[in-house]
């Protein structure tokens, strides 16, 4: 039972008979610190890919702390009315909002991006 709770990522090697052999552990996340509107290169497009034939709208290329990406999202959610999350450094808010996030993180001050057509 108890070896359940235990979660371990080890890098690479599984098991070594290696007396002295130190396991690299993988690094969970490092956050970096977050960059100014105007240096961010975000990117913004649909995807409808494992969501049953539904539209969303992705926000991608955020650099910074997750609160700070957090933080954005809510703002983006708020402005266009709908749902949404933050989650693997990627924003998707519910529904086809890609033009009108892309005005938003303009007027934001962001350099932006749309993908796709």
């Amino acid at each position: 039972m108890m070896g359940k709770n235990k979660k371990q990522s080890y890098e690479g090697v599984v098991y070594s008979t290696d007396d002295n052999y130190n396991y690299q552990f993988a690094d969970v996340f490092q956050e970096v610190d977050t960059l100014p509107a105007n240096q961010q290169n975000l990117k913004v497009q649909l995807d409808r890919k494992m969501r049953k034939g539904k539209v969303v709208t992705l926000v991608t290329g955020f650099v910074g702390q997750v609160a700070d990406l957090e933080s954005l999202g809510k703002l983006l959610k708020q402005k266009c009315g709908v749902g949404g999350s933050v989650k693997d450094g990627e924003i998707m808010i519910q529904g086809e909002f890609k033009q009108k996030i892309y005005d938003l993180l303009l007027k934001e001050g962001y350099r932006v991006k749309m993908v796709g057509g």
